[in-house]
């Protein structure tokens, strides 16, 4: 196959978001009516992403095919990988690796979760490069939409290095400031806390780790997820003794752009408001894929 103008993008859209009561990443946030997935594809391209790999599955797949055979640009160039059961983020990644071996680095994101051109944008630039794991690292008030709890992983950072990834639960915007009600310490969170919204970048060979992951995790379930985030904190506390040292390092590119998606029900109302006043200061199209070329 001739190579890419720029690395993959792994857009994960397995996930079954029963509670949500729909297709989060169909969920329309646009002035349009646009999805999540459209607008976040269309910031990829424009980022510089040359090829659009979307993980689905045999449920709610076909609708997002659908959607996007009717409504992207023909010439955006996207393959779909089926994750047959729900294992998890890791063992999602690895359903695509037929579409990304080709001897470069790749990124992946969540598909309900808009992170911006200007941070898809770093990420191309480190994975064209830089030959390192990468993770983008959003400060906390940037990474929380509406007033209902969310999870978050909150990274600790030493030189430029991710040292350690910690989930906090129930993480709440309150007057005075932010809060995780859950069991862990301390309670409050700096705002200017960088947090992970699985926004990651990876060399090839980390292709090898993620299969040994799953080989290792012989009771992977819908109710024992492997994620990416563990994996990850597996790899930095030396659980893969075999790897090569610079496997063992991420480089953590923080930003003060906003990151926004849509999680609860309740949320898409105010999804729909900050696209809507991104558009009006100039920040985004008004319709996807209107900057990208396409």
């Amino acid at each position: 196959m001739a190579s890419l103008r720029g690395p993959s993008l792994v857009i994960l859209a397995a996930g079954r978001a029963r509670r949500f009561g729909g297709i989060k990443p169909l969920a329309p946030i646009g002035i349009n009516g646009e999805a999540v997935l459209d607008l976040g594809a269309s910031d990829a391209i424009t980022a510089g992403f040359a090829q659009i790999v979307i993980v689905i599955n045999n449920e709610t797949g076909p609708v997002i095919r659908d959607h996007i055979a009717n409504t992207w640009p023909s010439n955006v160039r996207v393959e779909f990988a089926i994750q047959d059961r729900p294992l998890g983020t890791v063992d999602a990644v690895l359903s695509a690796r037929e579409f990304c071996e080709h001897g470069e680095p790749f990124a992946v994101i969540n598909a309900d979760d808009l992170y911006g051109t200007d941070a898809l944008g770093m990420t191309v630039k480190h994975l064209v490069s830089t030959p390192t794991n990468m993770l983008v690292g959003f400060r906390l008030d940037r990474a929380l939409v509406g007033s209902d709890p969310v999870t978050r992983g909150i990274c600790e950072v030493i030189d430029g290095r991710l040292a350690s990834i910690t989930e906090r639960r129930s993480v709440v915007a309150l007057e005075h400031g932010y809060e995780s009600h859950d069991d862990l310490e301390p309670r409050s969170l700096n705002a200017d806390a960088l947090v992970s919204m699985n926004l990651w970048g990876f060399v090839p060979s980390m292709w090898t780790v993620f299969q040994m992951a799953m080989e290792q995790a012989e009771a992977a379930s819908e109710d024992n997820e492997v994620l990416l985030p563990e994996l990850v904190s597996d790899v930095l506390q030396g659980r893969y003794d075999a790897l090569d040292s610079g496997l063992k390092e991420f480089s953590v590119l923080p930003t003060d752009t906003r990151c926004i998606g849509v999680t609860h029900p309740d949320d898409l109302g105010v999804v729909q408001e900050e696209i809507a006043l991104q558009i009006k200061q100039g920040f985004r199209p008004k319709r996807p894929f209107e900057l990208s070329g396409t």
